[in-house]
């Protein structure tokens, strides 16, 4: 995409805006209008005013430059502020386009990205853009205009080289005080927003999984855009206090400089007929350094927004996770089955899982184990389709899960991984996630004490309305875990997956857990990886995985009757608590 696409594909975020935005080209070119007529009246008001000395060009002068100022700041103000308005919106529209984009990427674009990288398009290049769909064009537009009428009016001058300075220092230094103690406010304000922010896109990020599997997209991006607008209204309040200050200053300035001219012409006894001219030519002069250096700069800042805007579409031209099934389905039996299903990540390097066969019947608890990086995990990642089988098939109830929407497929599986992932909220929301925020607080509470968490809960300092902090940081590792469970289980789905889902629980709470799942899981399929072999002893059936593939199946003691994989694992372990 070359540059001119790029910019026009900018300027449609613009559109839904287009009266804010043609209200701010207006007042722009209202205030370039007003430079060329400085300096043109100038030469009436020296010529007329100090040279003939004439009473009208005497009154009528003063007031018609504040008239000028007046204008030109009124024009300023408005193009500047609703350039902001329309600005802040586009910025809005991006996030929120970036945002909702995020929530459908597939996993693997993930695997593949930093969350810093991500962050950084959501925040600094969304600004970067900012400022070439609409700062850059309003400079283009202003001091482009400026320029020509400067010209003209030095053209037909011909020539000056004079130009009346002056400065009202106490006046200025009061408004830049008063606005800058707002701006300070503000700022901090905006600031905490910026972090909110920042803070809510790093946990959707942390947590796509989750908010997938139990259907929270629509939560997110609810949560998402009110904090996205809050941010859009501070910046507002910034730069509207801001933009008053530079036409406050003007106008004090000009008040002060008509009066200057009016007490200075009432005393003038020259008799040059060309001294406005000349001074009028030199001011226009001068008044040509300005936008000339600003519209050096406009390619610049043209360029670095086009540049983060290549990496901001990049982001939006990316596919979603494939969602081409057409089939619905309600509420599963269980049957899961896997047809030499083979996946390798990335389509390089060696295949994780390879051609590997597994009936599941409904209702059936599967222990899956083995070494590290013989394929659990990915395995059971490839249930919900967060990566896309290479070739082979899985079935759910005899029907192809890539033939079924991933909503109804998702619907049907509870997931609960090692890496425990909370939000920053209270107890009960992070439960209520299960059920789409549906459940009532009898239902909330059921489920935490199937997970054994009411025990802990229940001496929070709010007990369900307690906020957790940050990925749960107020909670242990075990309360976290079980609070994950409670979770799960609320959702009811009837596949449950339990990826070392009690690793983390001391084993007071772990039997407590097990007892809890040895009930929950009747009419359940379960699936169950783990490390801590004495947690599945109880399973219908043990599958041990080599290397992306089945080398034995079978219950606990047939499995260590063979004295094979499992048996080998299982004594290893039982060595280690021995030595513990």
């Amino acid at each position: 995409m070359n540059s001119q696409e790029l910019y026009f594909r900018l300027l449609r975020y613009v559109q839904p805006y287009r009266r804010i935005f043609a209200l701010s080209l207006l007042g722009t070119v209202i205030a370039a209008a007003t430079e060329p007529l400085i300096p043109a009246l100038i030469q009436p008001l020296l010529d007329g005013s100090f040279v003939a000395k004439d009473p009208h060009f005497i009154r009528l002068m003063p007031v018609l430059l504040v008239a000028v100022f007046v204008i030109r700041g009124v024009a300023g103000f408005t193009s500047s502020v609703a350039m902001e308005w329309v600005a802040h919106r586009v910025v809005m529209a991006l996030r929120e386009a970036l945002f909702a984009r995020l929530l459908t990427l597939p996993t693997r674009y993930f695997d593949d990205h930093s969350a810093g990288n991500l962050l950084s398009r959501l925040t600094y290049n969304v600004s970067q853009v900012m400022t070439a769909t609409t700062q850059a064009l309003v400079t283009l537009v202003k001091d482009g205009l400026a320029v020509i009428g400067l010209l003209g009016w030095m053209l037909y001058l011909n020539w000056k080289l004079s130009l009346l300075a002056f400065l009202i220092a106490p006046g200025i230094a009061l408004i830049v005080r008063l606005v800058s103690r707002r701006l300070r406010r503000l700022s901090r304000e905006l600031q905490e927003l910026m972090g909110d922010l920042t803070h809510v896109i790093d946990e959707m990020l942390q947590a796509h999984k989750v908010i997938k599997i139990f259907g929270g997209q629509d939560y997110e991006r609810r949560r998402f855009n009110r904090v996205n607008n809050r941010v859009r209204q501070f910046s507002m309040k910034l730069a509207t206090a801001s933009e008053a200050s530079g036409p406050l200053v003007q106008l004090l300035a000009i008040v002060a400089l008509g009066a200057m001219i009016y007490l200075a012409a009432l005393q003038s006894v020259a008799e040059q007929i060309t001294v406005g001219g000349f001074v009028s030519l030199f001011g226009a002069m001068a008044m040509l350094l300005a936008p000339i250096k600003r519209l050096t700069k406009v390619n610049e800042q043209l360029q670095r927004g086009l540049a983060a805007a290549e990496t901001i579409f990049a982001l939006l031209d990316e596919p979603p996770e494939p969602d081409q099934g057409t089939r619905t389905m309600g509420r599963a039996q269980g049957r899961v089955s896997f047809r030499a299903a083979t996946h390798r990540y990335r389509n390089e390097g060696a295949a994780v899982i390879r051609q590997l066969d597994l009936e599941v019947p409904p209702g059936e608890t599967i222990a899956l184990v083995g070494p590290s990086g013989s394929g659990k995990t990915t395995l059971m990642a490839l249930l919900p389709r967060f990566y896309e089988l290479e070739s082979g098939d899985i079935l759910l109830d005899g029907m192809p899960i890539r033939e079924l929407r991933l909503a109804d497929l998702r619907a049907n599986i509870a997931y609960v991984s090692q890496d425990i992932v909370l939000f920053n909220d209270t107890v009960a929301a992070n439960i209520a996630y299960g059920a789409g925020f549906q459940a009532s607080a009898d239902q909330l509470i059921q489920a935490a004490e199937s997970a054994h968490a009411m025990e802990f809960i229940c001496e929070l300092p709010q007990g369900m309305d307690t906020l957790i902090g940050e990925n749960g940081a107020r909670l242990s590792g075990g309360q976290r875990q079980r609070i994950a469970i409670a979770r799960a289980l609320l959702k009811n789905a009837p596949i449950l997956i339990l990826d070392e889902a009690t690793s983390a629980l001391d084993t007071q709470s772990e039997r407590k857990v097990q007892q809890a799942l040895d009930a929950l899981r009747q009419g359940r399929t379960v699936f169950i990886i783990a490390h801590r072999l004495s947690t599945i002893e109880n399973a219908d059936r043990i599958v041990a995985l080599n290397r992306g593939q089945i080398v034995e199946i079978g219950g606990h003691a047939e499995l260590l009757a063979r004295n094979g994989l499992y048996a080998s694992l299982y004594r290893m372990q039982m060595q280690m608590v021995a030595r513990e």
